[in-house]
């Protein structure tokens, strides 16, 4: 807030006006009025005058607005052409060596059915996921077997604990 001493006086508006139509960053401009006068100040008082900063500048260009999401690539008409396939070496010296192929384990999506436990029923070794709404008188945590170190059980835990390229993954 300004100082109680603190006036615009004419000489400091003329002032004010000369520097901001020449183009004079509001720190200066405020550094040459005084002490008392802050950045703000002289940004608020040239908005209330209705100061065009710069005068002697080109106009800017007004700045685009950024899509909020990027456009849906269109969908594909027609199947992409194929390409010739690549000659067979005819010597095992010639073939690449075969790499084993790595499979992921398919995962097992088993919802633990619980009726759940309220919070004077949480345990160390049982899960704290939560069941609901809080606020209801409903509300219950899961109340399954937490995974060792967890506060979780398995389910919960592959739930919470996604690798950082799943949860990219997940988002978009």
């Amino acid at each position: 807030m300004a100082e109680a001493g603190m006036t615009w006086t004419e000489e400091r508006i003329d002032l004010l006006k000369k520097l901001w139509g020449e183009g004079v960053s509001a720190s200066q401009i405020a550094a040459e009025l005084g002490s008392d006068v802050s950045r703000n100040a002289v940004i608020s008082k040239a908005h209330r005058l209705d100061l065009v900063h710069g005068t002697d500048k080109v106009a800017s260009t007004p700045r685009t607005q950024k899509p909020s999401r990027p456009p849906e690539p269109p969908a594909p008409t027609e199947p992409p052409a194929q390409q010739d396939p690549a000659p067979v070496p005819r010597t095992a010296s010639e073939r690449p060596a075969r790499q084993p192929e790595v499979t992921a384990a398919p995962v097992q999506v088993v919802v633990p059915r619980s009726e759940g436990v309220t919070i004077m029923e949480l345990r160390e070794s049982v899960c704290r996921w939560p069941l609901g709404d809080p606020t209801t008188p409903e509300f219950r945590y899961c109340g399954a077997r937490a995974a060792e170190g967890l506060p979780y059980c398995s389910h919960h835990a592959q739930i919470a604990y996604q690798p950082a390229a799943e949860r990219k993954r997940l988002r978009a």
